[in-house]
């Protein structure tokens, strides 16, 4: 094989869809396997570990299919879903007793979903429908190879048949969308019913009461886009006594003395080195990005503490401004080109199907957006209706031009205010900054509106 390959990754949808220009697939929990078909077969992890000798039988690929590379997921089943839980225990299996043991006891299936290279070309650059129909082709299915069902355009009910099977959700792609190795796409997305990412165990909290002999909470963190870690909160719910004293081991030797981050925590703190990587649940992620209402899931010793990077939970929220679009027609920009800089707003005279302003200000990489019909107060004495709409990329604080018929929000914008804001208050209810423009200047407040619906905000121009 000419290539190396690091599996393309998926972003984080808020909700599911249906569009005639996606596809969609079970999503399954398992370990991602990069798997190298020839005379012999290799089993490829994310961070490049070796997975085939713990799992003897995927060896049957090579009787399947020949000269090619394949991405899929390696899973265990259990009464029809996929048993994570199980898989680790396979994936843990040293000696040569206990992989055979499991792989009569537990057998895996790799289901392959894409295929990346075929008799030594490449396949990258071809649409997704492409590369589906070439797989096809080349790979046979057998006792522990499957390859992955597709869905065209019905987003929604699929979505919802998954969640009634007791799967974990399902995966949309675009149709025409490449291969992008190491890239976390927007045109892949994973849409699931509790959100999840995979975090950096930074430290834990004392134990009492029952917990008193092991600890309280993990406290979590992931990667900015500069490598600095960020804390996102602390997780104490999820796990069995057994996971207690099996984390509390482990934490012996990576104990440190070092703080990651500035972050106030009441209660007793040993912080770790960043070695073990978590996968946690959540509700929703606020908006000064913290986990809310998290629950362990498990370990994650297939990845990196590197891979847990911020944009799991924050550029996964430009997936709803992504999926509205087609960027073959409109030239709004898709986003995901511009680092983070100073703090940015923009208010953009927006000649929709009814005239409106955009106020949007930067938050974590991405521009909170709300629709403003009757204009940017510029006096105390008023007050606005703001429509919190979905979030937009940093690149849209630059755009000017006419939305084309047909697409969502067609029609022309422009920038009327741009420049720099500082923040004073910013949480769920409440947000007051100090806004430093061409036209704008000074404080400015957004409150949330909560009986006249989850979206409608009052906005106001404070007192100086």
């Amino acid at each position: 094989m000419s290539h190396n390959y690091k599996p393309m990754l998926a972003k984080l949808a808020s909700k599911p869809f249906s569009d005639k220009d996606w596809v969609f697939e079970v999503k399954w929990d398992g370990f991602r396997a990069i798997a190298y078909v020839n005379q012999e077969l290799s089993l490829r992890s994310r961070n490049q570990k070796e997975l085939k000798h713990n799992f003897p039988e995927l060896e049957e690929l090579t009787k399947l299919t020949h000269n090619v590379v394949l991405d899929g997921e390696i899973v265990v089943m259990k009464e029809g879903k996929a048993d994570f839980q199980a898989l680790l225990e396979r994936g843990k299996a040293v000696s040569p007793t206990e992989i055979q043991l499991g792989n009569l006891r537990m057998p895996a299936v790799y289901v392959v979903f894409d295929i990346l290279e075929k008799d030594g070309k490449p396949l990258l650059n071809l649409p997704l429908t492409e590369r589906k129909k070439i797989l096809r082709s080349s790979v046979q299915e057998g006792k522990h190879v499957l390859l992955s069902d597709v869905v065209e355009e019905n987003g929604e009910a699929y979505y919802a048949a998954a969640l009634q099977k007791g799967l974990e959700g399902v995966m949309a792609k675009k149709k025409d969308s490449p291969y992008e190795p190491g890239v976390r796409s927007g045109n892949w997305l994973k849409i699931k019913k509790l959100r999840s990412c995979d975090c950096v165990i930074f430290g834990y909290t004392k134990g009492a009461g029952a917990r008193a002999k092991t600890f309280g909470a993990l406290l979590l963190g992931l990667y900015n886009s500069e490598g600095k870690p960020v804390y996102v909160g602390k997780v104490g719910t999820g796990f069995s006594q057994e996971t207690l004293r099996t984390l509390l081991e482990a934490f012996k030797t990576l104990e440190t003395d070092s703080a990651p981050f500035p972050v106030d925590i009441p209660d007793e703190v040993t912080w770790l080195k960043p070695k073990l990587v978590c996968e946690v649940g959540c509700q929703v992620v606020t908006q000064d990005v913290r986990l809310r209402m998290p629950r362990f899931l498990g370990l994650r010793e297939d990845k990196l503490p590197s891979e847990c990077t911020l944009d799991q939970i924050v550029q996964g929220e430009l997936a709803e401004y992504q999926s509205k679009r087609d960027f073959n027609v409109t030239t709004e920009p898709k986003g995901g080109g511009k680092k983070k800089t100073a703090k940015v707003f923009v208010v953009q005279e927006h000649h929709a199907r009814r005239l409106h302003y955009d106020l949007r200000l930067e938050k974590n990489g991405v521009l909170r957006s709300w629709a403003v019909p009757k204009g940017i107060p510029e006096s105390s004495d008023e007050k606005r209706l703001a429509v919190e709409t979905e979030d937009h990329p940093l690149e849209y604080a630059d755009f000017e031009g006419t939305i084309p018929k047909g697409q969502y929000g067609a029609g022309t914008v422009t920038i009327w205010d741009k420049g720099s804001y500082e923040t004073k208050v910013w949480d769920e209810k409440l947000i007051e900054v100090t806004l430093n423009g061409g036209r704008l200047k000074g404080r400015y407040v957004l409150v949330r509106l909560k009986k006249a619906g989850e979206k409608s905000w009052l906005l106001l121009k404070g007192k100086e």
